[in-house]
């Protein structure tokens, strides 16, 4: 067991030489905020979270959730791990002043974000799913809820979930049957809900629901779902929380992991109908809610670096603890972390979650320039950047973080299979990642049909272009040569893919949903080289941040170089699987399954 420590030094090389900062704070939006800020906020969001939030994630996980008297009773510690966390502030860090958030940019957000997810994601769940909600509300709802539902939210006082999904729907929300019925100025809601996210909790003074469901004359599909505010209290006209809505927990899932963080089945309308208030233009909700789930799945690719890394921390302390064995050049028993294959798989642990990190906080800055930036095109130019990446790091990073908590669990050997080190804990937190949000299907169909073949492939060329400079602008430095032609061969790699895919998607209808995920998975090792090679790069360089610090040079290099030789020929295979088209696929009879 080993406890966690943000991994400060890469995260602050990542927001300063890589994620577009300094464009960001140029922006009139931050005003007032300076690099010098941005670190102080970022390390103490570090140290919340490795003195206030860590020591409670095992007992969290081994605790777990109970409902007594249709509520949810969370893990103990979880109520003071809340209340210092409003009482700091931390809700409010990303969000608007003019709702009294504290304005910094997203990258500092999600910056803080990763720190606490790895610290204890189950307990993060809660202000991730808030911050979402707050997203949405601010892009969608009356100015009337705005300034009665954000203050509150923002300040942590009140917390918001995401109510999609029902026992029969899935991720088909065409099946949605919720219904929301006016009543004057506001509407009654009734239906059920699945897989809630911290849908109860007795921390916050409020809960502030968000629902998906259907008008009375509402379409069918997709077309005709309606997005609700509904608070678990309603809210008296001076501010204040009245009296209990007609919504309520029906009970809680019991899951693989996350176990500190309740999963509800809630209830909406029981009796006369939970009160509700339209959100947006009506049958437009599903629109309304995607401001939340793009949001979030933003924050799931963040999550994916977190639990990574927590699992790289404690499989790392164990290499460099644990003697077994015999090793070349050494005399005795050594510590396992001097066996070639130990360093082999921590190595594909630390490149993948740096190349994660970096991508993640990249995403985040172009976030920031698609909400901030005065000149409309560079808003538009990074909106395009940002939906482009948006399924790229949260499909990518959250499979990948599969395999990286699974190494975890390998390098402890047999102590690993056991709850007692902890590794298990990480790998049972990881699985939810590619399923939540958009499965990793959602994901990589919305990358081949919504980014790439909708406009054959516009925005993603011209990634590919910036990415060819870069390698061009590296191949004849000697320290570089080997990253630059790695990220060329990739590149080349992309192209071929997206080519085949827009030249034989119209010839058969299968072959986007048969391509998709492997094109995906090239796509994000090709961005994870990228931006491997864009790092290993700035330390080359004398104005770099991390100049006097010789150790980090080196280790980002040597780490960038690893990326290059051992993971970016991942995209031969990820090629010739996306290419290998849909006949075989298709041609399995359903009862040979």
């Amino acid at each position: 067991m080993t406890d966690y420590i943000p991994p400060l030094k890469d995260m602050l090389f990542n927001i300063h030489e890589l994620s577009g900062l300094q464009r960001v704070l140029e922006l009139e939006a931050f005003d007032g905020v300076d690099a010098d800020t941005v670190d102080q906020v970022v390390e103490e969001s570090g140290k919340f979270a490795r003195d206030v939030m860590a020591p409670l994630n095992i007992s969290g996980d081994q605790a777990g959730c109970r409902v007594e008297n249709g509520a949810v009773v969370p893990p103990a510690g979880f109520d003071g791990i809340y209340e210092q966390f409003v009482a700091n502030g931390w809700q409010t860090l990303a969000h608007s002043p003019e709702y009294d958030g504290m304005g910094l940019p997203e990258i500092v957000g999600q910056a803080a974000g990763e720190t606490w997810q790895s610290a204890n994601m189950a307990y993060s769940l809660c202000p991730l799913l808030t911050n979402g909600a707050i997203a949405a509300l601010h892009a969608h709802a009356s100015d009337g809820l705005k300034s009665t539902y954000l203050p509150k939210m923002i300040s942590g006082e009140w917390t918001g979930t995401m109510n999609l999904t029902e026992p029969q729907a899935g991720s088909d929300l065409a099946a949605v049957t919720s219904k929301a019925t006016p009543d004057g100025d506001r509407y009654r809601v009734s239906g059920t809900k699945i897989f809630i996210t911290w849908g109860d909790q007795p921390y916050s003074e409020n809960i502030i629901h968000l629902v998906l469901a259907r008008l009375p004359d509402a379409p069918n599909g997709v077309h005709g779902i309606s997005l609700f505010l509904v608070p678990k209290f309603l809210v008296n006209e001076d501010g204040s929380v009245g009296e209990p809505n007609d919504v309520y927990v029906a009970s809680i899932e019991h899951k693989l992991g996350i176990h500190g963080s309740p999963t509800c089945v809630m209830t909406f309308g029981d009796g006369d109908g939970a009160i509700g208030f339209l959100v947006g233009e009506p049958n437009k909700g599903l629109a309304c809610m995607f401001t939340m789930m793009n949001h979030a799945r933003i924050d799931v690719a963040v999550q994916g670096v977190s639990i990574s890394e927590r699992a790289y921390q404690l499989a790392r302390a164990w290499a460099l603890d644990r003697v077994q064995g015999g090793a070349p050049g050494h005399k005795g028993r050594v510590t396992i972390v001097h066996h070639p294959d130990v360093r082999r798989m921590l190595l594909v642990m630390k490149s993948q979650i740096e190349a994660m990190r970096a991508a993640a906080y990249v995403t985040a800055g172009q976030l920031d320039l698609s909400h901030h930036a005065t000149d409309a095109a560079e808003r538009a130019a990074a909106d395009r950047r940002m939906a482009l990446l948006t399924p790229i790091v949260k499909a990518w990073m959250s499979e990948v973080a599969q395999e990286l908590t699974s190494l975890g669990v390998q390098i402890h050997g047999g102590m690993g299979f056991v709850e007692e080190t902890g590794a298990a804990q990480y790998m049972r937190d990881a699985r939810i990642l590619p399923i939540y949000e958009g499965t990793t299907s959602i994901q990589a169909n919305d990358f081949v049909s919504r980014k790439i073949l909708i406009d054959e492939g516009t925005e993603i060329k011209a990634l590919m272009e910036e990415m060819r400079q870069l390698a061009a602008e590296i191949h004849d430095d000697e320290r570089l040569a080997g990253i630059g032609a790695a990220l060329s061969v990739g590149v080349d790699r992309l192209q071929t893919g997206v080519a085949w895919l827009i030249d034989n998607a119209p010839a058969d209808q299968n072959v986007p949903g048969a391509a998709s995920v492997n094109l995906l998975m090239l796509a994000g090792t090709v961005v994870g080289g990228w931006q491997m090679a864009r790092a290993a790069l700035a330390v080359t360089k004398d104005s770099s941040s991390v100049a006097d610090d010789a150790a980090f040079r080196k280790a980002k290099l040597l780490t960038a170089k690893f990326y290059a030789e051992q993971i970016m020929p991942r995209a031969d295979g990820y090629l010739k699987a996306a290419t290998a088209g849909a006949e075989t696929l298709m041609a399995m009879p359903e009862d040979s399954f």
